[in-house]
């Protein structure tokens, strides 16, 4: 597995090595001791989650704050995503920096987000299916968000935010200064 190293400390772009032939390919997407050897990082994942999204779809930016934050592992099953996420350590030299990727079935990368980050994603293709792992339960108690057209961010989303699908609850998520961050 090679790993690549983002301008944000902590955050990792996974590339899993592909083994294909006439007849398709396989490859290992999650191997813990694989993971804690290339990344120095044991991480036990606990939780899995799964969602499917059409094209335009915004998600995000949500975080849980202590007692139960939460690292995760990204992927694309299929189509592709723009994956972003915000630094929320309020004592980190890149607080409120962030950072995107594209996921796709195609590139199999996944992306690692320690605690302390913010996450969201929108959808580039005409449909998305999305994969992660957590290493904490959910906790409706410790939610927090961040909203994703917060102009002091100035994320490129890689859509046209006029054609944008939002849930009502990340339309009303708070900017950046106004948000409860524990971190």
């Amino acid at each position: 597995m090679n790993v690549i190293k983002t301008p944000i400390e902590g955050l990792l772009i996974l590339e899993p090595k592909i083994h294909g032939d006439d007849r398709g390919y396989f490859f290992e997407s999650y191997n813990a001791g694989t993971f804690e050897q290339v990344t120095g990082l044991k991480i036990d994942f606990i939780q899995d989650n799964q969602a499917r999204s059409v094209k335009n779809v915004l998600r995000g930016l949500h975080y849980q704050n202590p007692p139960t934050p939460q690292s995760k592992l990204i992927r694309a099953l299929e189509g592709v995503i723009w994956d972003v996420v915000v630094d929320v350590r309020k004592d980190s030299a890149t607080f409120g920096q962030w950072f995107g990727v594209e996921l796709s079935a195609e590139n199999k990368r996944q992306f690692f987000i320690p605690r302390g980050f913010a996450h969201g994603y929108s959808v580039l293709s005409d449909t998305a299916e999305v994969f992660y792992k957590c290493d904490n339960f959910y906790d409706k108690s410790a939610e927090g968000g961040v909203n994703y057209s917060d102009p002091a961010l100035q994320i490129d989303w890689k859509i046209d935010l006029a054609n944008a699908i939002v849930s009502e609850k990340d339309l009303a998520q708070p900017m950046l200064k106004d948000a409860v961050i524990h971190f």
